[in-house]
């Protein structure tokens, strides 16, 4: 049969020139970061190029420029010489009366130059925060400003320009009758001397709501990320004590003052100088130990300081049980492994230190840096943890149940298709609501909280990923042609529920799956597929086409309400791609302009977990048994065994 789709190699799939849209539509960079899946939904070549396109901010109307049209796209024009963007672009921000700069895109190789718009108006990261906070009373007195929009913007991507604790420090030096300075050691003082001279009588009173303002908007977003924020939880609390003692000076601020009260009080800020609580819990991380328990409990979010169980193994494949923080470095996980072998009765002195390893299933295996951290969540889906010695770092292999596959009926065969899509989608759903919105920006652009502050995003990622690599497993693993087939349509079915439940995330999952070239080539289980779910699968592959930039999937996306889980990796790559078209800064200006765009795309992730989900599902046994089958998938990750199954089972398919 011939099949619409197949599996592509990585790093495939530059699109065509992004659309003007509201969500900045874009088109994929080379650069991607680390972890940042390549394969989502690619099928051009790499032999396509890589130019796709430059970025362009979000107007309507915008002509496209520059980029080749890709192999397979129908109906697009292709653009031999691209034109380059002007020098500076101005922004007209909405009635904010100020211009913010554009710096254009890596264009034959000149970067545009970013001076300021307006005089007296330098927008350096010292003065944005001034700015933001001279046009906040006006927005609440209904003036229409834009600056609740500018507030917002700033707030979720401060940490691209000014690290967390430094932002605060300047909204402290705003308040006034606090600290007109900073003082080395991290603590307040007051200067000597008068406030501002801009400052007249009544103007302290409004400096003082629009600072309150930025804080409780900081700590509405922020919320349980501040925990991990030691200096910044020390600045909060500084401010905090400073503005309740205007509590009886100034009633008007009283609203405001109970609401700061409140949520101090719910974010538990954690300061350098207090004591953690004791008996901290578990938490556990995907595939850890198999337990059913651990499985059907309601996921949460991870935090860097949360402790979790994890199997280091040694080259003999034994293993110890260390518990370690979830942000812990490479060193820290060294010194749990050599203290536990210390108490082992095969402990034997060491010439060499211990190195760890990230070994996968495939073979590949590579050494961590003892400075790097968040190792657990970014652990590929079979690949373990080895300590060794660089003496018998050659030595190591894969653990032997990785490799060995045994036949045999499943819990896929046995459970409905609508069954096994609604626990698919409410699963993800809690993985998806877990992670917090800045972790989609910590992720792309490196914040100063590093890597700590996206573990939910990379075990989304993840499961992306291993649901894709269940489907062929199943498939591969089913030896009957006639049995394989019915799984397959199964399989088709199970996404086309998935699309109903506005579930894209495993909808695109399923369909890359299906793609997987060990797949695809079985043309004798695709020809005893029924015609109507060839025709279905052929709709979903044109879906899922990322010609145009995905412009299909995003109009489905567009009409949908939600509540719906996204397919998040293009969520991702939508960021790179902003954060490598232009400077964030250049000359100590600002490019307000990026940061509205990058803020515009994160509360595209709000508005999709505005209104929870609602699935009724039965708490039988059945129930129970399809839901921890769902929620703990066995698949084989390794290619090149995908292959051998497949050969196996169809040796002429081609």
């Amino acid at each position: 049969m011939g099949r619409v789709g197949a599996q592509h190699p990585a790093g495939a799939g530059q699109e065509d020139q992004p659309q003007a849209s509201a969500t900045s539509d874009t088109a994929l960079p080379q650069n991607l970061p680390r972890h940042l899946p390549r394969h989502a939904g690619a099928r051009s070549s790499p032999a396509d190029g890589g130019s796709g396109g430059v970025w362009q901010p979000p107007q309507p109307a915008h002509p496209a420029r520059g980029g080749t049209q890709p192999q397979g796209c129908q109906g697009g024009r292709s653009h031999t010489h691209p034109r380059p963007f002007p020098t500076l672009r101005r922004v007209q921000r909405a009635g904010l009366g100020v211009r913010g700069w554009l710096t254009p895109p890596l264009v034959q190789g000149t970067l545009g130059r970013a001076v300021p718009c307006a005089p007296g108006l330098a927008w350096g990261n010292c003065r944005l925060l001034a700015a933001l906070l001279d046009r906040l009373p006006a927005a609440a007195h209904g003036r229409g400003c834009g600056a609740e929009s500018l507030l917002d913007d700033i707030v979720l991507t401060h940490s691209l320009f000014l690290p967390t604790e430094r932002f605060l420090q300047q909204l402290h030096q705003q308040y006034p009758g606090g600290t007109w300075g900073w003082a080395r050691g991290a603590t307040f003082v007051l200067a000597a001397g008068s406030p501002p001279a801009h400052w007249e009588e009544g103007s302290g009173l409004r400096r003082k709501r629009a600072v309150l303002a930025v804080l409780l908007h900081f700590l509405e977003t922020y919320k349980g990320l501040l925990q991990e924020e030691e200096s910044a939880g020390k600045v909060i609390k500084e401010l905090y004590l400073l503005i309740m003692k205007d509590t009886s000076l100034y009633h008007e601020l009283e609203d405001e003052i109970i609401k700061l009260h409140q949520l101090v009080e719910t974010v538990e800020l954690k300061v350098a100088d207090e004591t953690p609580p004791p008996n901290k819990q578990v938490k556990p991380l995907f595939r850890h130990f198999r337990r059913i328990d651990s499985c059907l409990q309601t996921r949460v979010a991870f935090r860097g300081s949360d402790e979790i169980f994890c199997r280091v193994y040694m080259p003999d494949h034994s293993y110890v049980t260390i518990r370690s923080r979830l942000s812990a470095s490479v060193q820290d996980i060294l010194a749990s492994v050599t203290e536990k072998l210390q108490y082992s009765e095969e402990q034997s002195t060491r010439g060499d230190a211990l190195i760890l390893v990230t070994m996968a299933s495939s073979g590949e295996k590579a050494v961590l840096q003892p400075s790097e951290e968040c190792v657990f969540t970014t652990l590929g889906i079979n690949s373990h943890l080895f300590a060794c010695t660089r003496d018998t770092f050659d030595s190591l292999v894969p653990l032997p149940e990785e490799i060995q596959v045994v036949p045999g009926d499943t819990e896929i065969h046995r459970a409905e298709p609508e069954d096994v899509a609604n626990h698919l989608t409410a699963f993800h759903w809690e993985l998806f609501r877990c992670i917090h919105e800045l972790e989609f920006v910590d992720y792309v652009f490196h914040g100063e909280r590093g890597r700590r502050e996206t573990a939910n995003l990379e075990l989304l990622l993840q499961r992306c990923s291993e649901v894709q690599h269940w489907v062929g497993t199943e498939l591969l693993l089913c030896e009957g042609l006639g049995k394989r087939a019915h799984l397959l349509k199964k399989l088709i079915k199970i996404a086309a529920i998935c699309k109903q439940n506005q579930d894209m995330l495993s909808f695109y999952a399923i369909v890359i799956g299906l793609n997987n070239a060990a797949v695809s080539r079985l043309r004798l289980t695709w020809e005893k597929l029924p015609g109507k779910f060839k025709n279905l699968f052929r709709k979903f592959e044109n879906l899922t086409d990322p010609c145009r930039n995905h412009k299909t999937y995003r109009e489905v996306l567009a009409k949908m309400k939600p509540p719906l889980i996204p397919f998040v990796p293009l969520i991702l790559k939508d960021l790179t791609f902003l954060h490598e078209g232009s400077k964030t800064l250049l000359d100590g200006l600002v490019n307000v302009e990026k940061l509205h765009c990058i803020a515009e795309k994160v509360r595209t992730v709000r508005k999709y977990r505005s209104r929870p989900l609602c699935l009724e599902l039965e708490a039988s046994p059945a129930q129970l048994q399809t839901k921890a089958y769902v929620r703990q998938l066995r698949v084989i990750d390794n290619q090149n065994l995908l292959f051998e199954l497949s050969y196996k089972l169809e040796p002429g398919s081609q």
